[in-house]
């Protein structure tokens, strides 16, 4: 008997007759007798219909209202799963976030995990009940509602599977893995067996969708392996565990295309000791995530600071720094949407040269041009034009090997 967390996503749990198929397949593990405990999603599509009235309503909606508000969809979720399993005569017993254990930090709509009481779980597992936990969803220390941000059911099924100290996490999505590029922009992508965490963290953090990045965090922080697959059939997925010597080999594991950011440009600032220190410090005050950074060098004591920020913190960052102009001695900042950011990933370059020759001979051959870049022991990242983003991927992907085997 082995003890299994096993995550649903939005596309698996999209409607009723899906929810009956994920039951179906929940039924299954417990019917081998082990302990099961489910994390589900909301409902593809309901997150931003709910999203789209309270806007409707209020173009800008209370963080904490939102909260009361997004956790909705899982709890629907959680409810109907169990009613699916009660159909099936498995006993299921569903829990919000909260009634699991999970605990936050004060901050509504982005919220991390501070711990987990897994007693409540624990003793239904001992009645040999199914759990089903609302994913995305915990409360804070007074006891309110939180949400963990974008992609936070991933991080709920992590948690949990390192509170309950689970043989196997399972995470089902609408794909068959991680894969060496997005399928849909990369055609003859293919799918990787294995993958470390350092690496899934950085393709996460780069763009790929299949997991958020902090899910992948916490699991190489608590040692949770974790299993990627598809809830649409019985293929086996990719594992995603600490890296091994034999990782080395593949130099370049994945490509990975993020459309979701923007370029902020501060131009003719002082330039002089402290002034990225106080853009930034303003940007950290407003909760703004910035991501690569470039200043370029200095002419008449003028200077031009250029960063990476989420499309979604785009407005806020622009009005954080506008504040801070005048203490600063001036300037002004634009902000470009029409960027992407395309980035290779490998543990492998650690120990193999020519990746970034390899990368920009790609680029250039193809006529994009490069107007970032940042790298790091096991990535290089470029931010490119916008329009050439999928074209791009590709003439990389090709340029490293990385399509499928014939």
């Amino acid at each position: 008997m082995a003890r299994i967390v096993q995550k649903y996503g939005g596309t698996s749990v999209a409607d009723v007759e899906r929810i009956r198929s994920i039951a179906a397949r929940i039924k299954k593990s417990y019917d081998e007798k082990n302990d099961v405990v489910v994390v589900v999603s909301a409902r593809s599509g309901v997150t931003n219909e709910l999203i789209g009235k309270a806007r409707f309503l209020n173009p800008s909606p209370n963080d904490r209202e939102m909260d009361m508000l997004l956790a909705v969809g899982e709890q629907e979720t959680i409810a109907l799963t169990a009613m699916a399993l009660h159909a099936l005569g498995a006993p299921a017993v569903s829990r919000t976030g909260g009634q699991a254990g999970i605990l936050t930090d004060p901050a509504h709509t982005r919220a991390r995990i501070v711990s987990i009481n897994a007693e409540n779980i624990e003793a239904a597992l001992k009645d040999r009940n199914i759990v089903i936990v609302a994913g995305f969803q915990g409360v804070n220390a007074e006891g309110q509602i939180t949400t963990l941000g974008r992609g936070g059911s991933d991080l709920s099924a992590i948690a949990v599977a390192s509170a309950v100290k689970a043989d196997l996490c399972q995470i089902f999505t609408d794909v068959e893995g991680v894969y060496t590029a997005d399928p849909r922009i990369v055609p003859d992508a293919r799918k990787l067996v294995e993958i470390s965490y350092d690496e899934m963290l950085e393709l996460a953090s780069m763009g790929s969708k299949v997991m958020q990045a902090r899910a992948v965090e916490f699991a190489k922080k608590y040692r949770v392996v974790f299993e990627v697959r598809s809830s649409f059939n019985e293929n086996p997925g990719t594992i995603v565990k600490e890296e091994v010597v034999s990782m080395e080999d593949v130099v370049v594991r994945g490509v990975a295309v993020d459309k979701s950011q923007v370029k902020v440009t501060v131009n003719n600032i002082s330039d002089r000791p402290g002034t990225a220190a106080r853009v930034f410090h303003t940007l950290a005050d407003a909760e703004v995530v910035v991501d690569m950074i470039v200043q370029n060098v200095g002419r008449g004591g003028r200077a031009n600071l250029t960063f990476t920020v989420p499309r979604d913190d785009a407005d806020r960052a622009k009005k954080a720094v506008e504040v801070v102009l005048g203490e600063i001695g001036g300037g002004t900042v634009a902000v470009t949407n029409e960027v992407a950011k395309l980035s290779v990933v490998g543990v492998g370059m650690r120990t193999h040269s020519g990746v970034a020759s390899t990368l920009f001979t790609a680029l250039s051959e193809n006529n994009v041009n490069i107007q970032l870049i940042s790298t790091s022991e096991i990535k290089i990242s470029v931010v490119i034009d916008l329009a050439r983003a999928d074209e791009a991927a590709r003439a990389v992907h090709e340029a490293f090997g990385l399509a499928k085997e014939a």
